[in-house]
């Protein structure tokens, strides 16, 4: 035993020695009640409207004159320069979209013929047409939409929702990232930073879906009792080593991450695995590695995990720079998992409380590159929302008649990083973490929270 004070004595402080989310140093807190679970769930600033999030992430930037945001206009002036010098990155005539937009649901938005599935159950979903940021490249783009930053020395969304939430269940990571092969960035989308290592993303390359190898290791051979004086024994060792050094995130997340391997071996091989699920609904979901993944997310969402992100694209990302006609591949792969995804939510009652996001880091050029694809753009383009306490069935803000700029009701990442915390009960100007002599936060010093998509 640990003197008078055991692990388990540590374990009873959890909740504890937080008071506000984020207005003091989790490492402070840590001092205050030594061997706290920083994972564990916590009260928010204000009432939520989401429990959880699903993040669907489209690597390379999906068009959104091609996808949710018609012009009309484009098509009237296709093959003509645009209407100013730098209106976009590298110039070029405009062009307008091969593929066809209809009228969808009872709300009568628009959607390209890309997504039928996602189109059906467009009165869910909350369109946003105006999104901007300054960052025309995939890294930097990707940090930003990821990390609030473009520069790789920030902690990732999911990271800060962990940071100020927890997470309801114990036996899983709280923050999990289902991602094949590797993205741009890499490991950068989803890291802790300056937060304690304890809140980086779990990253699972879903490659395969064994669950015997999604995560290696996750069985033991020794009986349960057995693993368990063990595992006592040696936490009692590290939490001697702990107390001799003083605070170190790395070894206290060392030390949770034993904890958490011992309860995973419970949940971890059940929730992964997909032959539990019948062939019907294996069927609506469809074939692939991002098929496997929504019904992943979908299990992860009713076992409690907080976050679970989803990437699209890495061996083969939207980045259509050659042929925009590349885009209904990667629109086949994923329009029937994100329907399957949002259908599973709603019967089952998740939808209100789960917010799921569809986007990437930037849209796409309404002019041409080369002959028939369309070159970075940042200036304006579209993500959605559905579920989670936000309004169904709604197109908001919009760009310009020919889709280079956002003009109406602009959102910026920012705006929409502030939305998503406020949705989970989190004012995100009080989410904070002192780091390096300042107090930092996802949104840094911008950010309103969109309150006409709010439901």
């Amino acid at each position: 035993m640990l003197g008078q004070f055991s692990r388990r004595d540590m374990l009873r402080c959890v909740g504890g020695g937080f008071g506000a989310i984020g207005l003091a140093s989790l490492l402070d807190d840590r001092d205050a009640c030594a061997g706290s679970d920083p994972l564990a769930a916590k009260g928010a600033h204000i009432p939520a409207r989401a429990k959880r999030v699903i993040f669907l992430f489209m690597n390379g930037g999906p068009s959104h004159v091609d996808t949710f945001d018609p012009k009309p206009e484009l098509a009237k002036q296709h093959g003509k320069e645009p209407p100013k010098a730098g209106s976009t990155r590298k110039g070029g005539k405009l062009m307008k979209s091969p593929f066809q937009f209809h009228k969808s649901g009872k709300s009568g938005i628009e959607v390209s013929e890309l997504f039928p599935h996602v189109a059906a159950r467009i009165d869910d979903i909350c369109v946003i047409r105006s999104m901007h940021h300054e960052t025309p490249a995939h890294e930097r783009a990707l940090l930003l939409m990821n990390s609030g930053n473009v520069q790789p020395i920030r902690p990732s969304m999911g990271s800060w929702l962990t940071y100020g939430l927890g997470t309801e269940n114990q036996n899983l990571p709280g923050f999990i990232v289902l991602c094949p092969g590797k993205p741009v960035v890499g490991p950068q989308l989803w890291s802790n930073s300056f937060l304690p290592a304890v809140f980086q993303g779990t990253h699972i390359n879903n490659k395969s879906v064994n669950p015997r190898q999604v995560i290696r290791y996750i069985e033991n051979r020794l009986p349960i009792s057995e693993q368990r004086r063990q595992l006592d024994l040696l936490q009692e060792m590290n939490e001697l080593h702990r107390a001799q050094r003083g605070a170190d995130t790395n070894l206290e997340a060392r030390i949770q991450s034993l904890e958490m391997a011992f309860r995973m071996q419970f949940e971890a091989l059940d929730v992964f695995d997909l032959s539990q699920e019948p062939a019907p609904v294996r069927q609506r979901y469809g074939v692939g590695e991002f098929a496997d993944a929504c019904l992943i997310a979908r299990r992860l969402a009713e076992r409690g995990v907080r976050i679970t992100q989803i990437y699209y694209g890495n061996d083969q990302p939207w980045d259509d720079h050659k042929d925009i006609a590349n885009h209904r591949k990667h629109a086949e792969k994923s329009d029937r998992p994100i329907a399957a995804l949002l259908d599973d939510l709603k019967a089952r009652g998740l939808l209100d409380e789960t917010l799921v996001i569809w986007g990437g880091e930037f849209g796409r050029t309404p002019t041409s590159e080369g002959e028939k694809g369309r070159d970075h753009h940042s200036r304006g383009f579209t993500m959605w929302l559905a579920g989670g306490g936000v309004k169904g069935g709604i197109a908001f803000g919009a760009t310009d008649p020919l889709g280079i700029d956002a003009v109406e009701n602009r959102v910026h990442v920012h705006d929409l990083h502030a939305t998503v915390l406020h949705l989970l009960g989190i004012d995100h100007e009080k989410l904070t973490y002192r780091y390096s002599g300042r107090d930092f936060r996802l949104t840094d010093v911008s950010g309103n929270v969109v309150r006409g998509i709010l439901a």
